[in-house]
């Protein structure tokens, strides 16, 4: 059987990116040959690892992660416009997967970011994988804005969070994109913690930290708007903002398929949940191309 060449755009969405690597996962089982992915903020990370060979060391480390090792990736900044600095996260994952030169990767790849002063939207496809992936996941009040030459950039998500366009010439049979702002539905995974978190008592100190956290990510079981927290409200606007681009962008385009994961699948902040994130996602490829190719058929 041949193998479907493809065409990946990977889309934005904080935590909820993780499912990503369930869909390309699915891809892969099921006869997919990915030969370029386009990708905006998470989308852009998720994508460009996979694009360097690394996605299996990625989804090992990150399904390690517990709500407190999450939060000792977060450098904080007293300056600036942002929460964190997001120098750390992207120092450790240099580390762990290796810089490479974008133009060099065995996949195309290209992030996407947002000039600050002209709300351009900006694709990256040469130069420093991880400098990309940087500027792609600058997202406004929780990452830093990134100097670029005589260039700004912030999140890409903003101007394009589901971005097919720089995937049109790369001479693919399917160009598949995946949504990470879906309808939310009423029986998503439930925010449980896993069992190795279960077993640990946890200090008081532990405790408070962890409270913390829960603080500043999404309550995507929480709808009420009097009891949303800043980042809470933050977070649920920008998910309105990326609903509305991205049904603009995905009419214009046109790709072969759709793979939507709900909104309120996780909160923003909810890396720690990855195991479960992955599998969700997976599982939503699964069902979404099995549905494509009953049509196909019929």
């Amino acid at each position: 059987m041949t193998a479907t060449a493809t065409s990946l755009v990977l889309g934005a969405g904080g935590a909820r990116g993780l499912a990503h690597i369930g869909v390309i996962r699915c891809l892969e089982a099921r006869g997919y040959e990915i030969r370029y992915i386009s990708g905006s903020s998470m989308g852009a990370l998720v994508g460009g690892i996979y694009a360097a060979g690394e996605l299996d060391t990625f989804a090992e480390w990150v399904e390690a992660l517990q709500r407190l090792d999450v939060l000792r990736l977060l450098d904080w900044s007293l300056s600036g416009g942002a929460l964190f600095k997001g120098e750390k996260i992207i120092r450790v994952l240099r580390d762990l997967i290796g810089d490479r030169q974008i133009e060099d990767l065995p996949i195309g790849f290209t992030a996407i970011a947002t000039e600050l002063s002209t709300s351009r939207e900006m694709w990256l496809n040469t130069g420093s994988l991880f400098d990309a992936i940087r500027a792609s996941i600058a997202v406004p009040t929780v990452f830093a804005p990134v100097p670029c030459g005589k260039f700004v950039l912030i999140d890409g998500g903003l101007v394009n969070p589901v971005p097919v366009a720089p995937t049109l010439n790369s001479h693919a049979d399917a160009t598949i994109a995946v949504d990470l702002n879906g309808p939310d539905e009423p029986a998503v995974p439930a925010r449980a913690q896993s069992a190795a978190q279960q077993s640990q008592p946890e200090s008081s100190r532990r405790q408070s930290i962890l409270s913390f956290i829960d603080t500043i990510r999404t309550a995507a079981d929480d709808s009420t708007p009097g009891r949303l927290g800043f980042y809470d409200l933050a977070a649920r606007s920008m998910d309105a903002m990326q609903r509305t681009i991205t049904q603009l962008k995905l009419a214009s385009y046109s790709p072969t398929l759709v793979i939507r994961i709900p909104g309120n699948v996780c909160g923003f902040f909810d890396f720690y949940r990855a195991k479960e994130l992955i599998a969700f996602g997976y599982e939503r490829a699964e069902k979404a191309l099995a549905h494509a190719e009953r049509e196909q058929r019929a």
